[in-house]
Formats: C-alpha cells, structure tokens, sequence
C-alpha cells in the first residue's frame, strides 16, 4: 500500500488552476521528486500534502491518513522543511532542537537524547552550542532536517532543499537525506530545479508543468523514453515541459535566496 497517494487532486485560486487533476504514489521508503518549471504547481502539492493549504477537490492520502478530513493526524506523521529558512538565528543550534522537541510533545525524559542524537546524526554537534546565525547555508539546512526528524515521522517533505547553497554543501544535504532512508527507511518527497539532485537521489520522479504531471518514472526510464544512451535528466526536463533549467553561503544569503525562490516557485 501507498504511504502517499493523490487522487485528481487540484488547487484553484479563481481563475489559475495551480495544480490540475494530479495524481500519483509514492511507496513506503522511496524518494520521490517533484521536478517543474517555477509555477507548476510543486509548493502548492506540498502545501495541500502537510495540511497547509486544503484542495479545492480531489483526495490526498499520507500513511493513510486524508489531508482534509484527517489534518492532525496527517501533520503527526509527517515532517516538512519548507523553502524558508524555519530556523532561529538568535539561538543556537541545540536550543533550536529543544524547542523542536518541545512543540512536537516529545516526553521530557526523550528530548535530551533526542536532540543529542539528531546533531549527531547531521553532524552537528561540533557547532550545537554556536548561534545558528553563524551557522554556512548548508548546516542550516541540515539542522532543519534535523528538526524535522525529531518526532521520527513516517514521510519528510523537503521543498527546494538546497536551493541557495554552493557545491559542497548541497552534495553534504544530499548525503545525509540518503543516510535518512537508507538508515531509518523515512520516506522522502521533494522538489527540486537541480537535475543533478534528482537523479544522484530519487528512486523516481514526476515532471509537473502547468499544474499537471506531464511524464513519471525512474530518472532511467525517462532518459530512455525521450533519447536512451546519452539523454540527461536536463533533457528530459526541457523535453517535456518546454522550459531551460534555472537555478552556499551564510545565514542572511540563503534566507535571501530561498525568499526569492518562495516567490517565484
């Protein structure tokens, strides 16, 4: 059974149909990527998957429970790092954890050892006791994941989750989103305009354009489909939707950067 499924899910807003009749699943333990132009509807999925949005119809399921007719035990199960940086640049690393495991009713006796083991898990703990301001764009975002995976949710949502960051720190967040399924089987959607980060990292993915799904599949299957030996997951990007491909530092640039990415996406 699906851990997370659409059926013609669709979001109006008067006139603009965001997304149109989308339909899909992702099975237990896989990551799936969204991939699209900016505008084709892949926030606005997240949005309507973790509760934040409702669907103006259609049906949507995660670990079986219905987003709208099942909202709180939806966001039990789930974690989600949006676009926007979620972290507190006053405190400090460890005290963002705590108060992440206070707002998720983690029992007192657990948090310690909780936050404990998700710095360590993100390698963090060297920097746990610094201000997350002087933290680099990609120990932000791992301590954001980090703070999603406190309650051990069954589904993470990650939205542009490098988006803003250099090399090095964008191959670093995709290294420990592996070790996440691989080490506790987390089932994994994301979005992304990074093709390289599709294909070093999703089992399979759905290409959006102009709300629907346009073709989906394993980053093999669609390279094969549109050119076979040689074909790039770019190519199979602009194949479909007609459009090129658009694309670390420090705290106040990757802030910068994902406002920006918000309000274009």
């Amino acid at each position: 059974m699906p851990v997370l499924e659409t059926e013609r899910l669709t979001r109006r807003y008067g006139e603009l149909t965001a997304v149109d009749s989308l339909t899909f699943s992702v099975e237990a333990g896989e990551v799936f990527g969204l991939l699209g132009p900016n505008g084709a509807g892949k926030t606005t999925t997240i949005k309507m998957l973790t509760t934040l949005l409702p669907p103006t119809s259609g049906i949507a399921r995660v670990a079986g429970f219905d987003v709208v007719h099942q909202a709180g035990s939806v966001r039990h199960v789930i974690g989600y790092v949006p676009q926007m940086i979620s972290a507190d640049g006053t405190l400090t690393g460890y005290e963002n954890l705590y108060i992440f495991a206070r707002l998720y009713d983690i029992p007192r006796s657990e948090r310690e050892k909780r936050v404990r083991d998700a710095l360590e898990f993100m390698g963090l703990m060297d920097a746990a006791e610094k201000l997350v301001r002087e933290y680099s764009g990609g120990m932000i975002r791992r301590l954001e994941i980090a703070q999603s995976m406190l309650h051990r949710p069954h589904v993470l949502f990650l939205d542009e989750p490098t988006v803003g960051l250099d090399p090095g720190a964008r191959r670093m967040v995709w290294d420990h989103i592996d070790q996440l399924r691989r080490n506790y089987g987390t089932t994994i959607l994301l979005t992304t305009h990074i093709m390289e980060e599709a294909d070093s990292l999703c089992n399979r993915v759905a290409i959006m354009h102009l709300g629907k799904v346009a073709a989906a599949g394993t980053p093999l299957e669609l390279k094969a489909a549109v050119g076979g030996n040689g074909t790039s997951l770019d190519d199979v990007f602009i194949h479909f939707t007609g459009n090129e491909l658009e694309t670390g530092g420090s705290y106040r640039e990757t802030s910068r950067a994902r406002r920006t990415a918000r309000r274009l996406g």
